[in-house]
């Protein structure tokens, strides 16, 4: 009969092979869409314009991080980079849900804080949060850059996307470590492309 602590230590291994299987996936993949991501990035800061991140729940922080990861530094000491996330103004967010509605609440930001030419990074696990493609829609509206990052379901983000990175599977813990790391890779592809 198996004890408690190996009970623990079989589903902790089992997450880590998860976790290491979808990014061996992804490794083994085409790359692509990561490229050309930090393409757009870099193209657009080399042209004066902003990096604009947003999501929900999880998503929320990861973008809260990554505007971090540019506004301060990542890897190499360097300028600060134009980035910022939209979830981080609860006043802004609260009013629009509230005198709006809350599939709103970034693409009313982005019709006010945006200019033509900036990148749009939506984040959905799911691919079909309602106020991430309202804000990759608008975005495009607006002439900017766009580009998605979801799970293993991005139809419904493909209309509205110039890039989409897409992380093989249905699992949200999955999908958001890859998250995390795929921002981290952008973050060090776009930082090493303007830093002499």
């Amino acid at each position: 009969m198996p004890t408690r602590t190996g009970e623990l230590e079989h589903t902790i291994r089992t997450c880590l092979q998860e976790t290491a299987q979808v990014h061996a996936q992804l490794a083994g993949g085409p790359l692509e869409a990561i490229v050309r991501a930090a393409a757009l990035m870099t193209d657009g800061i080399r042209a004066g314009r902003k990096v604009i991140w947003f999501g929900n729940g999880g998503s929320a922080t990861q973008s809260q991080h990554m505007a971090a990861e540019f506004v301060g530094r990542f890897a190499k000491e360097r300028r600060s980079l134009p980035s910022l996330s939209l979830t981080e103004n609860m006043a802004s967010v609260t009013a629009i849900a509230n005198d709006y509605r809350y599939e709103l609440i970034f693409a009313r930001q982005l019709e006010g804080l945006s200019q033509q030419g900036d990148v749009a990074i939506g984040l959905s696990t799911s691919g079909s949060s309602p106020n991430v493609l309202a804000a990759l829609c608008r975005g495009r509206e607006l002439g900017l850059a766009t580009i998605g990052l979801t799970g293993a379901s991005p139809e419904k983000m493909q209309a509205h996307c110039e890039v989409i990175i897409s992380v093989p599977s249905t699992v949200t813990a999955r999908i958001q470590e890859a998250h995390l790391t795929i921002g981290h890779i952008l973050c060090g592809l776009v930082e090493a492309a303007l830093t002499p």
